[in-house]
C-alpha cells in the first residue's frame, strides 16, 4: 500500500564534496524532518573542512532545466535557495520561479564559505537584491551577509536597522542570524508581517560548524512545508540546529559538519 505523499522541497544550491553544507546538508536535513527533497545544482565545489579548492559553475540553461524538470512533474511545496554564485544563475532562477504559480521561498544568501572562500561574485549582490529578495518569503542572512545586502559598513547598524534595510529592499520576512556576534549567547531576530520575535540560545563550544546556515534554512523550509507558521518553523529549526551542534563530531582538520541526524532532531 502506498504511503501518504510527504511535503516536497526543492533546494536550488551548490554541491559540497565534503558533505557538510550545500545540497548535501539540505537533503540530510530534509530527511531528518520527514520531507521529500529534490535538487537543482547551481555549482559543484571541491571542498573539505579546511577550504574550497575549486568551483565549477553549472551552465545557467542547465540550472533552468533542472528546476523545470522537477516542477513540471513532481512540484514543490517550498523552494529553498542557497549558493547561486553569479548574476546569470540568479536571473535564471528568478525567471523560473516567476513563470509559475507562486511557491513559498526561503532564501539563504550564501556569500562566503566557513573557510572564508567567496561563493558569490561581488557584482552579483545587486542581482540577488533585485531579482530574488522580492520573491523570498523569508531571507536568512548572517550579520556580515546582512551588512553587505544593506550596503552598510560592519557595526554601523543594529539588528533592527539591518532588518529594516532588507525589508525596504523587498524581502517579505527576515531572519537575522546572530552566530557571528560575540558572546556566550546567540541571539537571532525574526521579522515577519511587521512583527519581531527574538530567539536566544547558548552558544555551543564546537568547531563543527560547517554548513550551519544551510542546515538552518533547510530546516525552516521543511517545517514551513509541513504547515508551521514562520515563528514556529524558525523556533523549531533553531532547536534542531542546536541539537545538531551539541551532538556533532570531529571530522577533518578544519570546521567539521553538524550532526544532521542528531537524536531528537524531529
Amino acid at each position: 500500500m502506498n504511503q501518504p505523499t510527504p511535503p516536497r522541497l526543492l533546494t536550488i544550491a551548490g554541491s559540497d564534496s565534503g558533505g557538510g553544507a550545500g545540497i548535501q546538508a539540505d537533503l540530510k536535513t530534509f530527511a531528518a524532518h520527514g520531507v521529500f527533497g529534490m535538487t537543482a545544482v547551481t555549482a559543484v565545489t571541491a571542498q573539505n573542512t579546511v577550504s574550497v579548492e575549486a568551483v565549477h559553475t553549472v551552465p545557467s540553461a542547465f540550472v533552468t532545466a533542472q528546476i523545470e524538470a522537477v516542477l513540471d512533474d513532481i512540484g514543490a511545496d517550498v523552494v529553498k535557495i542557497g549558493m547561486l554564485g553569479n548574476t546569470e544563475t540568479i536571473r535564471v532562477v528568478a525567471n523560473a520561479l516567476r513563470s509559475r504559480p507562486r511557491i513559498p521561498v526561503v532564501l539563504d544568501p550564501v556569500m562566503v564559505a566557513k573557510s572564508g572562500d567567496r561563493l558569490l561574485e561581488t557584482e552579483a549582490v545587486s542581482a540577488l537584491e533585485e531579482h530574488l529578495m522580492p520573491l523570498a518569503d523569508l531571507v536568512t542572512p548572517n550579520i556580515p551577509e546582512a551588512e553587505i545586502l544593506a550596503h552598510s559598513v560592519p557595526g554601523e547598524l543594529t539588528a533592527d536597522g539591518l532588518i529594516d534595510e532588507l525589508i525596504s529592499r523587498g524581502a517579505r520576512g527576515v531572519l537575522l542570524k546572530g552566530g557571528h556576534a560575540e558572546g556566550k549567547e546567540v541571539v537571532d531576530v525574526l521579522r515577519v508581517s511587521g512583527k519581531s520575535s527574538v530567539f536566544r540560545h547558548p552558544r555551543v563550544a564546537t568547531t563543527s560548524t560547517h554548513g550551519t546556515g544551510c542546515t538552518l534554512s533547510a530546516a525552516i523550509a521543511a517545517r514551513l512545508a509541513k504547515g508551521d507558521d514562520a515563528v514556529t518553523a524558525v523556533s523549531g529549526a533553531i532547536g534542531y540546529l542546536q541539537r545538531a551542534l551539541e551532538q556533532s563530531f570531529v571530522l577533518g582538520a578544519g570546521h567539521g559538519p553538524v550532526n544532521h541526524l542528531a537524536r531528537g532532531a524531529e
